[in-house]
């Protein structure tokens, strides 16, 4: 039987049995393997086909090619065991094997007992169940050890000491020399994966050289493994590794869960007088499994604790950023303006305020940074501060949008943008000017019930350092409201995928527009909770609106 063991960094590896149909991998979504997201994969890249009874790869003409075992593709290739694909972010390994049990992850590889035959290693393929069923499990964990111990008692020291709520740095040692005490192994290592990579979190002994075959059967294959006598191994003797290291009798098991091989467990001993036992075996597997499911909830609980901890500063932050919104709206004779902005996390993207133009005019500015959450917070704490002292300075939306555009330019990250909408109000006269910087037009409702956008302006902020930006104006009669809003608002969906839309909320502040400026913003905000059924807000929802009395 052959299989394709597919891995992607980031992502849990996982096999996928090959049974004569032809796998085609890309971008594209007609792939059997489909990453759109991977742009050096082409939309067809490559092909693994069957071809009597033997599988075969085929680069598809791909821009950036595949490489196997470490050297571009270039023609038709007959696959064979522990052939290596990459392709893009994607590594295909090919493996074959006569059998697979059933339940391979929990597969132990039995070695006959050295009086019975020490000339080959003929391995017998047992699972635990089968163990149990045999009897040979309960007279393994039964029987004495060298120290006249029960080895059951060894298990009963485990699980007390396992259950024991010592952090990971404490608890990976106490593994290893419970192992080690078990079986009498001289030397021992445990170690961890971290996606592709092995990390050591103990050791007992010097001058580990672990095998690379030792590690990928125990690893990938899933499999327990026990070399009575190396020098009884035509496989493991042709290894310089084994070898060099003066091993004698060796052990391998998974750190293994119900779901994946969390690392392994390495014991040997160069002694001649201690060659490790099929009992030996049982008891290192069972141990390991104990340990694992220990380590595996040690994480969850350091996990559960790193997720609180982060709660409870998002918590703060989320308390810092409405500090920085305007705790109330100016009071402006003649006016009636309200304000509000609802994260859909706990800290937002969008941002409005109220700010003092020079000639006693009122500055408004309604903006939405590209992203959510804790981030995008942090890059309006800052922007917040620029346009307070900016303001000082200007008297114009054009003026101010360009200044701000300036300093944040060159201070935000190449992947980050604002669009904005600020208004310059003379509250004596009612006359007005704006600019848009690539943000949702508002709506100005006139009194007669005619409607404007307000549109004028330049590119969004954040990009380029020297972009030209323009002012339109108008005049606010009495009567006249004006709605600005960001894309939460218009972009929320329900459960069909369609949106409220910007002529939505337009209808929204016609529907409304005899209520106040805070009645106003209830009713669209409101319209968005009813629109989204429960669904949670994929955006902030930011709304301001000014009504000329």
């Amino acid at each position: 039987m052959a299989s394709i063991r597919i891995e992607i960094p980031g992502v849990a590896p996982r096999t996928l049995p090959l049974a004569g149909q032809t796998l085609t991998l890309g971008r594209a979504s007609d792939n059997s393997l489909t990453y759109p997201e991977d742009s050096v994969l082409s939309r067809r890249h490559l092909r693994i086909e069957a071809d009597a009874g033997e599988w075969y790869v085929l680069d598809l003409g791909s821009k950036n090619g595949t490489v196997l075992n470490g050297r571009k593709l270039a023609e038709r290739h007959k696959l064979v065991h522990g052939d290596i694909l990459s392709a893009g972010s994607v590594t295909l390994t090919y493996e074959t094997q006569a059998s697979r049990q059933p339940d391979i992850a929990r597969t132990i590889i039995f070695t006959p007992f050295p009086e019975e035959d020490t000339s080959s290693r003929t391995s017998v393929h047992m699972n635990l169940q089968q163990a149990v069923a045999a009897g040979k499990l309960q007279s393994a964990l039964t029987a004495p050890t060298q120290a006249g111990t029960p080895r059951v008692q060894t298990l009963l020291d485990a699980g007390r000491e396992l259950a024991s709520h010592r952090p990971l740095e404490e608890l990976f040692p106490k593994i290893l020399s419970l192992a080690l005490d078990a079986v009498g192994a001289e030397r021992g290592v445990l170690l961890t994966k971290d996606g592709d990579n092995l990390n050591l979190r103990a050791n007992h002994g010097e001058g580990f050289r672990i095998s690379q075959s030792v590690r990928d059967r125990v690893l990938n294959g899933r499999e327990s493994l026990l070399v009575v006598d190396v020098n009884q191994d035509e496989a493991l003797m042709a290894s310089r590794t084994i070898i060099s290291s003066g091993v004698r009798s060796l052990m391998a098991v998974p750190l293994q869960t119900d779901s994946q091989v969390i690392g392994l467990l390495y014991l040997d001993s160069s002694s001649f007088l201690k060659a490790f036992s099929q009992e030996d075996l049982t008891l290192a597997t069972v141990l390991a499994n104990i340990a694992a499911i220990r380590i595996e909830h040690a994480h969850y609980a350091e996990r559960a604790q790193a997720e609180k901890i982060l709660q409870n500063e998002l918590r703060q932050a989320a308390e810092i950023q409405i500090s920085l919104f305007p705790a109330e709206a100016p009071a402006i004779p003649g006016y009636d303006i309200a304000g509000m902005s609802v994260p859909c996390r706990s800290c937002g993207g969008d941002y409005f305020d109220y700010v003092d133009l020079e000639g006693g005019k009122l500055g408004v500015l309604l903006g939405d940074v590209s992203g959510k959450g804790l981030s995008a917070a942090l890059l309006l704490a800052g922007l917040q501060a620029r346009v307070h002292v900016l303001a000082e300075q200007s008297s114009q939306a054009d003026d101010l949008m360009a200044k701000l555009n300036r300093r944040i330019a060159p201070a935000w990250p190449g992947n980050r943008f604002m669009t904005m909408c600020i208004l310059s109000l003379d509250p004596a006269s009612g006359e007005f000017t704006y600019c848009n910087a690539g943000h949702n037009p508002p709506w100005l409702l006139r009194v007669n019930g005619e409607v404007e956008m307000l549109t004028e302006g330049g590119p969004v902020l954040g990009i380029l350092k020297n972009a030209p930006y323009c002012a339109a104006g108008g005049t606010m009669n009495p009567g006249d409201i004006l709605l600005l809003f960001t894309d939460g608002a218009s972009e929320a969906e329900d459960a069909a995928g369609k949106e409220i839309g910007e002529n939505g909320v337009l209808e929204l502040l016609k529907e409304a527009k005899e209520g106040s400026s805070t009645e106003i913003i209830r009713v669209v905000y409101d319209a968005v909770q009813r629109h989204l059924a429960g669904q949670p807000a994929a955006d902030d929802v930011t709304l301001l609106a000014i009504r000329r009395l």
